[in-house]
C-alpha cells in the first residue's frame, strides 16, 4: 500500500510524529475500530478517529438524534435532529474525510450481535452511557481478545481505562457487578458538561491510536479519573483480579449476556 500525495499532505502533521511516520499512516488506514455510542464521548472519539485516517470504523446506536444531545454530541448538528445517531454521525464522518469507510449500526447492541461486532474489527471504544452495555462490551472483548477502551463521564469528571485482555484488569475485575438501578444518577439527573465529554471521548481516540499503532503507554491497569472543575487529574492502579468470572482463572461468563437497561443519556 502506498500513500497517495493528498494523504501525504493531509496527514503531514500526524506523519512526522516520532513512532508514527508513513508506516504507521498504512497502519491506521488499514485498521477497523467499533465505537459503541455516538453522544457524546463517541462524537469526540469518532471525529478524531476519522480525521486521523482510521480507514474503517463501526459506529453503533440505537438512538435518534434530540435537540437536547447538540450541547455535548458535536458529531450532530440541529439539521439532523430525529435522524438516527449512527447514520448522523456516519455523514460526518465521510464529510470530514473520504479515506474513511464507515458502517453505520443504528441498532441496540445486544448479547445476540456484540461478538460479531468485536471479533471484526482491532479495537473497540466503549462510548455508551448506560452500564449493562459497558459490561456486555467488556464481556465480548475479552471473550474475543480485543483491546477495549473504556470511558464513563458525569457531570464534570470522567474516567477512562484501556483493557488488554488477558494482560490487563478487565472492567469486571475492578467493577464486579453493576450498580442498582437508581444508585448512580444518570447524565439526565445530574448533568454533564460538553467539554467533559469532549477530552474524555479524545482520551479515547489517543488510546486507540496507540493500540493501533503499537506505540506509547495505554491505560492498561490504571484508570484515569478527571474533574475539569478543579482541573484535577489522578491516577488509579488496578490489577486482574484472579477470581474474576470472565477473565479470572475459572471464569464463569464465557458468552455475553444482556442485563435490564438503566438509560444515563451522555
Amino acid at each position: 500500500m502506498k500513500l497517495k500525495e493528498t494523504q501525504i499532505e493531509r496527514y503531514s502533521r500526524q506523519i512526522i510524529l516520532d513512532g508514527i511516520g508513513g508506516t504507521g499512516q498504512k497502519k491506521l488506514l488499514a485498521a477497523k475500530v467499533a465505537i459503541v455510542g455516538a453522544g457524546g464521548l463517541g462524537s469526540s472519539c469518532a471525529y478524531y478517529l476519522a480525521a486521523a485516517g482510521v480507514g474503517k470504523i463501526i459506529v453503533a446506536d440505537s438512538d435518534k438524534v434530540e435537540l437536547n444531545n447538540l450541547q455535548r454530541q458535536i458529531i450532530h448538528s440541529q439539521n439532523v435532529v430525529g435522524v438516527q445517531k449512527a447514520v448522523s454521525a456516519k455523514r460526518t464522518m465521510e464529510t470530514l474525510n473520504n479515506d474513511v469507510e464507515v458502517t453505520a449500526l443504528p441498532v441496540r447492541v445486544a448479547a445476540k450481535n456484540v461478538l460479531g461486532i468485536v471479533r471484526s474489527v482491532d479495537a473497540v471504544a466503549d462510548c455508551s452511557d448506560n452500564f449493562p452495555t459497558k459490561y456486555l462490551l467488556n464481556d465480548a472483548c475479552v471473550i474475543a481478545r480485543r483491546p477495549l477502551v473504556h470511558s464513563g463521564i458525569l457531570g464534570f469528571a470522567g474516567q477512562i481505562i484501556t483493557i488488554n485482555p488477558g494482560v490487563s484488569a478487565c472492567y469486571r475485575c475492578i467493577f464486579p457487578t453493576p450498580p442498582p438501578a437508581g444508585a448512580i444518577p444518570s447524565c439526565r439527573e445530574a448533568g454533564v458538561l460538553g467539554a467533559a465529554a469532549g477530552l474524555f471521548g479524545a482520551l479515547q481516540a489517543a488510546e486507540i491510536i496507540k493500540i493501533i499503532l503499537g506505540i506509547g503507554r495505554t491505560l492498561d491497569g490504571r484508570i484515569l479519573v478527571g474533574d475539569v472543575l478543579g482541573a484535577e487529574f489522578r491516577e488509579i492502579f488496578v490489577k486482574k483480579n484472579p477470581s474474576c468470572p470472565v477473565c479470572g482463572r475459572r471464569p464463569s461468563i464465557k458468552r455475553p449476556f444482556d442485563i435490564s437497561r438503566p438509560v444515563c443519556r451522555a
